[in-house]
């Protein structure tokens, strides 16, 4: 079976956000088609859109699937509401967790569901420095454009650190 380079952002900013993430890295990889998941460091970013809510952790992470994007995108839901993510929402609230599919080998799709390459991807800080840190020669499909060149001209003014996990027993 062949598979591709998937590329997914996961962010929470409502609970444990580290366990959050984490949990959701590992119910990816419980699913056969998904396989050699690697994930970036966790990142603290302020909120972009709606600032009256806690700030976000993001990651970004990379693995190899036979699935098919939209077969992705079922795994992701199946994710998402696992951790307590309800199907409704206001559109930049405040979330348990949320996945998005960045790139899908050199998939372009444009649909009302899902649109690969993720059209916010180089507008967002949150998720170009910690691609940046997984991968930072890659180069965005049906161009020459690599991410570590978008960071540079990103025009999200927001902060965006490396998160330091507590370590504390």
């Amino acid at each position: 079976m062949n598979t591709v380079d998937l590329y997914l952002s996961l962010g929470s900013n409502l609970g444990d956000r580290e366990s959050n993430i984490a949990q959701a890295t590992m119910a990816l990889s419980i699913n056969f088609e998904i396989s050699d998941i690697q994930s970036s460091s966790y990142y603290d970013s302020e909120p972009l859109y709606n600032i009256d809510q806690p700030h976000f952790l993001n990651s970004v992470v990379k693995c190899k699937t036979s699935l098919k994007p939209f077969e992705v995108l079922d795994v992701i839901k199946k994710v998402e509401r696992m951790l307590g993510r309800k199907d409704r929402r206001e559109k930049n609230s405040p979330r348990i967790i949320d996945i998005d599919i960045l790139f899908h080998g050199d998939a372009v799709i444009e649909t009302e569901e899902l649109s690969i390459p993720h059209p916010m991807l180089t507008m967002r800080k949150f998720v170009l420095v910690p691609f940046d840190e997984l991968a930072p020669n890659f180069e965005i499909p049906h161009s020459k454009i690599k991410i570590k060149d978008l960071i540079n001209h990103c025009p999200d003014k927001t902060k965006v650190f490396l998160h330091h996990m507590d370590t504390q027993a």
